[in-house]
């Protein structure tokens, strides 16, 4: 098993990428919630989405083979 396509964006797939940047986003979002004093309902209920997102994408990815997305690598 190789323990860096869970840390290195070079190594997610596309799966683990839209949710680490979905995941990044949020923060960002809640921040600037935060910071001009608003809050939306049920807004932390986009992190679970985003933790059970990348952990089926991290599944997926630690099941293929070394070449069966060769062509979804980012760079």
């Amino acid at each position: 098993m190789k323990l860096s396509k869970i840390y290195d964006p070079r190594e997610m797939n596309s799966y683990q990428f839209v949710a680490a940047t979905g995941l990044i986003m949020t923060l960002v979002a809640n921040l600037i919630l935060l910071f001009i004093g608003k809050q939306v309902e049920n807004f932390s209920a986009l992190y679970l989405c985003w933790f059970v997102f990348f952990g089926a994408g991290t599944v997926v990815n630690l099941n293929s083979k070394p070449g069966d997305h060769d062509h979804h690598h980012h760079h």
